[in-house]
């Protein structure tokens, strides 16, 4: 008898194409405005503008773990997704609490108020995309 392991459902089909589509929309959103703020003010508010230029590489290589949707790719994306949580919810609340430490907002200050909070619901949604299409036997 030939045991077969439970096939594995890509992430870059069906509900991971929008996935993947809104990671690829936030990157350029948040490259765009990093990439303006380090050349025309970095001096004002630079832990903010690294900050938003750190999101727009969590973004970018999101959207590309998720697209490959190999072994490799998810644990990219999971990792990615992973640390992009942390971060909009570190950043969240020390913007908050400590509103001097950010001058200037980031993408993820207040937990992506500035975005519709999208920055703080894309890695649960990714997190939980990357989850439901596990396979069942991992």
């Amino acid at each position: 008898m030939v045991e077969t392991r439970p096939a594995r459902r890509a992430t870059n089909t069906g509900p991971g194409r929008l996935l993947i589509a809104v990671y690829l929309l936030f990157a350029i959103a948040a490259t765009s405005r990093a990439g303006l703020q380090i050349a025309t003010k970095f001096d004002e508010a630079p832990v903010a503008y690294l900050l938003s230029a750190l999101a727009a590489l969590i973004y970018i290589v999101a959207a590309v773990g998720l697209a490959r949707a190999g072994h490799t790719g998810r644990r990219v994306a999971l990792a990615c997704c992973t640390v992009e949580l942390v971060g909009v919810l570190a950043v969240g609340v020390l913007s908050v609490v400590d509103k001097e430490l950010f001058p200037d907002e980031t993408v993820w200050s207040q937990f992506g108020s500035g975005y519709g909070y999208i920055p703080l619901v894309l890695p649960v949604l990714g997190l939980l995309w990357l989850w439901r299409t596990r396979r069942d036997a991992d």
